[in-house]
């Protein structure tokens, strides 16, 4: 059986959504485990699930209404215990100092670029299966 790795999805933009999903394919490099999607399109959806655990990697919007990925990251990494890693989708690569503001442990800019974030999520999965080893 091969390894799964589960991925938060937080937009209020199905399409956003539907980018990262693309962009991943069955897993994001040939290393990297089969990847399974949580979608949440509001805050409230997001803690609920982080609750529950079992959460490998968020991908949050930078750009989702009511509160954007990065007040998300910002909050999750300081209520959420064992945080998981955070890949944050900025709406320009000026705004990457503000991903370092949110605790983002990555960051690609929008619109979603397949061979750019498949390796930032590879890259993030990978980091976690080291911490969890």
């Amino acid at each position: 059986m091969q390894p799964t790795a589960t991925v938060l999805v937080y937009s209020d933009d199905s399409t956003t959504r539907e980018q990262v999903r693309l962009a991943t394919g069955r897993r994001p490099a040939p290393d990297a485990p089969v990847v399974e999607f949580v979608e949440c399109a509001t805050p409230a959806a997001v803690l609920k699930e982080l609750d529950k655990g079992g959460i490998d990697v968020c991908v949050l919007d930078g750009e989702a209404v009511p509160m954007g990925g990065m007040g998300m990251c910002r909050q999750i990494k300081d209520e959420v215990f064992r945080c998981p890693p955070v890949l944050l989708l900025i709406a320009r690569p000026q705004d990457a100092w503000l991903a370092t503001w949110s605790r983002a442990d990555a960051a690609v800019a929008l619109p979603v670029e397949p061979v750019e974030f498949a390796a930032a999520l590879a890259d993030l999965l990978r980091q976690r299966k080291l911490q969890s080893a």
